[in-house]
């Protein structure tokens, strides 16, 4: 059990920040927030008016912390510097201001796509913010998620839909580690301890070498209750669509020419020499059962 912090979060209002929020409040924990948008009044909780790009706010959010769990980036841009700024320019700036606040511990969540950098300009992006947090003089320690579900989640909605539809599109043939939303909050604030271990770590949820597409697709159509065919995409198909969402969506296409790149990649299961130690953490949600309660969420907010 980890004794009663005060934590500055970023990143605090999206899918893995709110429920990160969620469980520190009912672990205990004192929350400093960072926000760009006016934020209902929340026991436990004070909201930092800012962003990544206002060092000021970066200070009002860190002063008097203990740790800082930073989970603010961005996992889709129009080019290079839009990723350069939210996730390499952005950790620096959160890291100058820890330091600055003297915070004992810093918590930096990454990607699996970092261990490709090659493969995408996300995945470059994370790969350079982790050096920057190795870099620093702070306690560290990051986390390379898999893909992430749960409730309250839009990226993986959509595979629910197509799962209701009866079809399934995924990448060529390739595994993928998963991992319930809640079970990383846990590790997050696990590793929010002043005596946590300084480690790169890359959880899951204890499924050995992962799932394949297909195994993933068929567990996605038992959880909305019909039996789903799962349909291996070409590359040449998956950037053409890229290149209609772009012209359709504009800068706010969902499919882009870097998404493809790393969606194509047939590893993104997670390596057993990053695994989290045991007495630390370990995951709690089978995914056949979360995807289900996923769904069930899904359908009460009528998003399914």
């Amino acid at each position: 059990m980890v004794a009663a912090l005060t934590l500055a979060i970023s990143g605090a209002t999206g899918f893995v920040g709110a429920r990160l929020l969620d469980l520190a409040l009912d672990a205990g924990h004192q929350v400093r927030a960072l926000t760009r948008r006016p934020q209902p009044p929340r026991d436990g909780v004070t909201w930092i008016d800012g962003a990544l790009d206002l060092p000021d706010s970066l200070d009002r959010l860190t002063e008097g912390t203990d740790a800082v769990i930073h989970v603010a980036g961005v996992i889709n841009a129009p080019d290079a510097a839009g990723f350069e700024a939210a996730n390499v320019i952005g950790t620096g700036a959160i890291l100058a201001a820890a330091e600055a606040a003297g915070v004992a511990r810093f918590v930096h969540v990454s990607s699996l796509a970092a261990r490709e950098p090659a493969l995408s300009r996300y995945g470059a992006s994370k790969a350079r913010s982790e050096a920057l947090v190795e870099a620093s003089p702070l306690s560290t320690a990051i986390v390379r998620p898999p893909a992430v579900y749960g409730p309250g989640d839009r990226e993986t909605l959509e595979l629910f839909k197509m799962a209701r539809r009866g079809r399934i599109f995924v990448p060529p043939r390739g595994r993928l580690s998963l991992l319930h939303v809640d079970d990383l909050a846990r590790l997050l604030l696990a590793l929010a301890a002043p005596d946590a271990p300084g480690l790169t770590i890359e959880p899951d949820d204890g499924h050995t070498d992962g799932w394949s597409h297909r195994e993933f697709g068929d567990a996605l159509g038992r959880a909305v209750g019909v039996p789903a065919r799962t349909i291996a995409v070409p590359r040449a198909l998956l950037s053409l669509g890229a290149r209609i969402d772009m012209l359709v969506r504009g800068s706010g296409a969902k499919l882009t020419a870097d998404r493809v790149a790393y969606f194509c990649h047939p590893d993104w299961v997670v390596s057993p020499l990053r695994a989290a130690p045991a007495a630390l953490w370990t995951p709690e949600i089978d995914t056949e059962q979360g995807l289900a309660d996923t769904a069930r969420w899904y359908r009460a907010q009528r998003w399914l």
